[in-house]
């Protein structure tokens, strides 16, 4: 996955397929897998087994895991299989599994990018929240951290890094961020 490809689902808008309950932001699955395969023809997901079963047991209640790979990279999120209330569902049954499964393939693809503003507690995607005075916002920041994260090789971390720096306008709080998650990055990858 390069810095492109990051930078391209990280900045996809996907609130016209999402919907609200009980208060929090859910992506439809069913498009947010649309726009994996329209990003690359070859993402695949994966549901992890356990002993046979696509859960893990938690003390009568079950985890699932989903691993996505998109552009070669694999990325595993893991779950609760919940109620309505997001609360673990004791002895869940197959349907709650299978919505955990498709919430945990969505929460997967946000690793990609897809929608990770979402995640962050935001209402737009990278470079579509500017604040008044021009410089700089905090969820673009956390974007480009997000990006920097997700990085595979030193060339992208670099393609990254030079991109967010002089996004940045100068905003020393960015700067010094950035220059720790690089940092955190390049030791990861060495």
């Amino acid at each position: 996955m390069n810095s492109e490809q990051v930078l391209a689902m990280l900045k996809t808008n996907v609130n016209e397929h999402t919907e609200k309950k009980n208060g929090l932001t859910y992506l439809s699955w069913a498009w947010a897998w649309a726009e994996a395969l329209k990003a690359d023809a070859e993402a695949i997901y994966k549901i992890e087994m356990f002993d046979g079963k696509c859960f893990m047991d938690i003390n009568g209640t079950a985890m699932v895991f989903v691993t996505v790979t998109m552009f070669g990279k694999p990325m595993t999120c893991q779950l609760p299989v919940m109620d309505y209330r997001n609360k673990a569902i004791p002895n869940p049954d197959a349907f709650a599994v299978n919505t955990a499964i498709m919430r945990c393939m969505t929460k997967a693809l946000a690793l990609h990018g897809l929608g990770m503003y979402i995640y962050s507690g935001e209402d737009l995607p990278l470079g579509e929240n500017e604040s008044d005075e021009g410089a700089p916002d905090e969820s673009r920041m956390l974007d480009y951290i997000a990006a920097i994260e997700a990085t595979t090789t030193l060339d992208e971390l670099k393609d990254i890094y030079i991109r967010a720096f002089a996004d940045c306008d100068g905003n020393k709080a960015w700067q010094t961020k950035m220059i720790a998650a690089k940092d955190a990055k390049k030791k990861e990858l060495k």
